[in-house]
């Protein structure tokens, strides 16, 4: 067990001193409407391990060709159900421990509270950040089960251009002004920067390039380097996804339960802080296999294709695209 003690800290003369949290480094604010309801975030007690959803099935042939010379019987139509399922995953925060004489060695106030107010910043960040990386993460395996359908590989030809988001988008069909945002890796991001920067040099509509905004078909991107849009090789590939709306969704599912207590009996009282929550990931289209994917996945089963069973019978009623690329 660690616990944080005098050494942990920074003692800085009064005048000198400040206070400082570091800040986790990948972009997590992607929800809702920075990416046009892409990638969503909800509140809604749930309990169980899953979350069960009915919806009526597409009825085929609902509309057809009527013969005005024929009496013969007429064959029924019937109404189906299907379902989607979201998986909840469980998570901790904490616990930390931090000695009182600690902070009583930096000119702080010491205790619960104090512990409360400096990690708070962090948390909230950190519960948002493995939120938008499960529902990339779901997004991208559920993509990649129909992947004949909504993959476009583009690794043959280099790095993500202009003209493989139109690519991209064609898997759409007639359906491709579904896809509302962009999610993309840094890497691809820049990659994308500098061949436009490259091909629109000397035209006017390169100013916005080289400005740094590229030209994206009038789409927001959301730039986060998730491992779950790494495919690791020799070289890496990554993954770009073009969501439609509500392709991915985080629904906090469970109350956030975070205790805080003094620890004694130790050579030093001790501040903790320690917490817990779940939340259910799901997504557009697709049903968590309960058989095989199981309750509480990890990262690695929640990024198994397998585990996603697309429900719908079109893929363009699904949660979108995504394109490969070096």
């Amino acid at each position: 067990m660690a616990t944080g003690t005098l050494s942990d800290f920074k003692v800085y003369e009064p005048q000198m001193r400040g206070a400082f949290i570091e800040q986790l480094t990948q972009a997590s604010h992607a929800f809702n409407e920075a990416s046009r309801g892409a990638i969503a975030m909800t509140t809604e007690s749930l309990a169980g391990q899953y979350r069960y959803e009915s919806y009526f099935k597409n009825i085929a042939s609902l509309i057809s060709r009527r013969d005005t010379s024929s009496t013969a019987a007429a064959t029924a139509l019937k109404l189906e159900q299907g379902e989607f399922i979201t998986v909840k995953l469980n998570r901790a925060v904490g616990p930390i421990d931090q000695t009182y004489d600690s902070f009583r060695k930096i000119a702080s106030e010491a205790g619960p509270e104090q512990i409360s107010f400096l990690l708070g910043t962090q948390v909230a960040k950190g519960i948002e950040l493995d939120q938008l990386n499960a529902c990339v993460r779901s997004g991208t395996a559920a993509i990649g089960a129909d992947a004949a359908n909504t993959e476009f590989d583009y690794t043959g030809t280099g790095d993500l251009t202009t003209s493989a988001l139109v690519q991209g988008l064609a898997k759409m069909g007639d359906a491709a002004n579904q896809v509302v945002a962009w999610v993309m890796h840094s890497k691809v991001y820049f990659d994308l920067v500098a061949a436009q920067i490259s091909a629109n040099t000397y035209e006017v509509a390169g100013t916005a390039v080289r400005e740094s905004a590229p030209v994206t078909l009038g789409r927001p991107v959301i730039v986060s380097d998730s491992d779950a849009l790494v495919i690791t090789g020799s070289p890496d590939n990554y993954l770009t996804l073009g969501l439609a709306e509500g392709a991915a969704v985080a629904t906090n599912s469970e109350q956030i339960d975070v205790v805080q207590e003094v620890v004694t009996g130790l050579d030093n009282l001790v501040a903790r802080l320690q917490g817990e929550f779940a939340y259910n990931v799901g997504v557009k289209g697709y049903q968590w296999d309960v058989t095989n994917g199981g309750a509480n996945p990890n990262d690695t089963a929640l990024g198994t294709t397998t585990n996603w069973d697309k429900q719908v019978a079109s893929h363009k009623d699904g949660p979108g695209v995504r394109i490969k690329t070096t």
